[in-house]
């Protein structure tokens, strides 16, 4: 099962610009990055950007709109991820409890659905799009 691992860094969503973490944290994050990958069960991870760098698209009205960060009354933003596949709901929150995270941070888990999560009509207009195969 693949379950994704997104982290909300406290404070994150009013980050600057430039605002990177410090080299130590980074070390210490590695080190667990290099469990993940030694238990065989990362996918792939990823940091982002602040949010004052980003951009929302909304469609109210079905119209797109676009909103430049930062983003007022946003409380939670993600900071970066994790994807990993593992055997269950419970292995996935273990491996989220065992990140060196900040106290103000958030780890939410949540599983990756697959395409044979989906009924077989869904599957069938799915078909042929390899991104979904799961």
């Amino acid at each position: 099962m693949r379950f994704m691992m997104l982290m909300i860094p406290g404070g994150y969503a009013t980050a600057a610009p430039d605002a990177r973490p410090e080299a130590e944290a980074v070390a210490t994050m590695m080190k667990y990055n290099e469990e993940l990958k030694r238990a065989g069960v990362l996918l792939t991870l990823d940091g982002l950007h602040p949010p004052s760098t980003g951009a929302r698209v909304s469609f109210k009205g079905g119209k797109p709109a676009v909103t430049d960060g930062p983003f007022a009354d946003v409380k939670e933003v993600l900071g970066g991820y994790w994807m990993i596949d593992v055997r269950s709901r419970e292995e996935a929150i273990e491996w989220a409890r065992r990140c060196p995270a900040g106290e103000n941070d958030t780890i939410e888990v949540r599983r990756v659905l697959e395409m044979s999560d989906f009924p077989e009509d869904v599957q069938k207009a799915a078909e042929g799009f390899g991104a979904l195969k799961g």
